[in-house]
């Protein structure tokens, strides 16, 4: 196995729940300190904390438009558990780094499918043999990440190999299609408000048939804050703007899934909406 190839200003993204309290940079110090070179890309580190699913999902939309380099990743509430720290080749040619939660499986499948991966337990690697129980982030992951994109260390030189199947995933999120009707979980709740939905247009069309006039549709959320049901009017457009400033729109977000939203509102705050509710599409008429 070869080492990444070196580049004149090799990239490494990143992507954590850490926020603004100094940790993403603590990392990011590290990374520096062993790769000068090192291009750091910060995807996000405003996910909702302990969010895994939250950062699988923008970790999918984002890396496909990321340089092929190293990608690190740090949503970590099983951190210093038997959770597993895990590096992952993917088709692409890429490298994930990051903890073995479900986190990077998505990402890892818009990149082509992951192809192989090591469990990192060569301490060599590390930071430091005093490594902390609560920042991994720091001691294992950012350090690994960094040797990597700097060519320091093989992707073999990593650590023991895993098999890639028994990898941590999580639950699919799935769109159920029936007879005039669409059933999709809120899979991500965006800084809008708006929510992002499983399924995308084929599902779409496969419950209500042509939407390219922009037809109104009924919207029933299942689950709130409140514990009541909710009905909602919306209509189809392609555009936030074929609506009025406050209106529902249902329509196709810039990564292929269903999206809902109040144009220049948050629907989430609205209606107490967050991730894991059902919402159930039909047309207005039925």
């Amino acid at each position: 196995m070869q080492a990444m190839p070196l580049s004149a200003r090799p990239v490494i993204s990143f992507l954590s729940d850490f926020g603004l309290d100094g940790a993403a940079a603590i990392c990011r110090g590290v990374i520096l300190s062993i790769c000068p070179e090192a291009q750091i890309i910060d995807i996000a580190h405003s996910i909702r904390k302990f969010a895994v699913g939250d950062g699988a999902f923008i970790l999918s939309t984002a890396l496909p438009f990321m340089p092929v380099g190293v990608h690190l990743a740090v949503i970590d509430p099983g951190v210093g558990t038997e959770r597993q720290p895990v590096a992952l080749r993917v088709a692409r040619g890429d490298l994930l780094v990051g903890p073995d939660n479900g986190l990077l499986i998505l990402g890892a499948e818009a990149l082509g499918g992951v192809i192989e991966a090591r469990r990192l337990d060569n301490r060599a690697l590390w930071l430091s043999t005093a490594t902390s129980s609560t920042f991994h982030g720091r001691d294992l992951f950012a350090p690994v990440a960094a040797r990597l994109v700097a060519g320091s260390a093989r992707f073999d030189e990593v650590g023991s190999a895993l098999e890639v199947d028994a990898l941590v995933t999580l639950p699919p999120a799935v769109a159920v299609v029936g007879e005039g009707w669409l059933e999709a979980d809120v899979i991500y709740v965006d800084s809008f408000g708006n929510l992002r939905l499983a399924g995308g247009a084929q599902e779409l069309v496969q419950a209500l048939g042509d939407v390219s006039g922009e037809p109104r549709v009924r919207i029933e959320v299942s689950d709130t804050a409140v514990g009541a049901a909710r009905v909602e009017e919306a209509r189809f457009a392609a555009t936030f703007g074929a609506v009025s400033a406050g209106a529902t729109l249902l329509y196709i977000d810039s990564s292929g899934h269903l999206a809902l939203a109040d144009n220049q509102g948050s629907l989430a705050t609205r209606l107490r909406v967050a991730t894991g509710a059902r919402l159930r599409i039909s047309s207005s008429d039925s």
